[in-house]
């Protein structure tokens, strides 16, 4: 946790930016511990850990992202709408009232700690399946073994899943 605000980054923007870019494309871009915030969960289901990022990595995320948005947005169901540009859980809500009008039935259905235990073989296989570009993988492979830091500090590495909370 850098404690770096957006405000604080963006007293020296262009020189922030140039480091990311020049770490970036130099290969020599290492994610730092993301900082994990536990979040209670609705109606006291527990609580559900999201990942914040710092923010020059939340640009070098977004960097990532906005590459690999392009080759894989057109693929989506037009009824998805997690993690979608553009999208909303409200737009979600307007499907789902819009579709209870024409059929007499619902399916509720949520994949458990889905982001918890997603194996990262997979996701990487994903990537490379829809990316020609070696840094991009690169990178995401780095997010992925990225440990998560707690608010005393200590970091938990991990072996699958991804954080909730990140944009790549």
């Amino acid at each position: 946790m850098d404690g770096c605000t957006i405000e604080d980054f963006e007293q020296d923007l262009k020189d922030n930016l140039y480091k990311i870019w020049n770490r970036m494309s130099s290969g020599s871009y290492f994610p730092p511990p993301v900082p994990a915030v536990q979040i209670p969960k609705p109606h006291g289901g527990g609580t559900r850990i999201l990942g914040i990022p710092t923010v020059a990595d939340r640009i070098a995320r977004t960097v990532v992202a906005a590459r690999l948005e392009a080759a894989v947005e057109p693929m989506f169901h037009p009824d998805s709408y997690g993690y979608r540009p553009g999208r909303s859980a409200l737009d979600a809500v307007a499907g789902c009232r819009e579709r209870c009008w024409s059929n007499d039935w619902v399916i509720d259905l949520d994949i458990q700690k889905f982001f918890d235990g997603v194996p990262w073989d997979l996701i990487v296989k994903a990537v490379r399946a829809n990316t020609d570009q070696p840094w991009i993988v690169l990178y995401v492979q780095r997010w992925l073994a990225a440990p998560l830091q707690t608010s005393d500090g200590s970091r938990g590495e991990r072996d699958r899943g991804t954080p909730q909370g990140n944009t790549a």
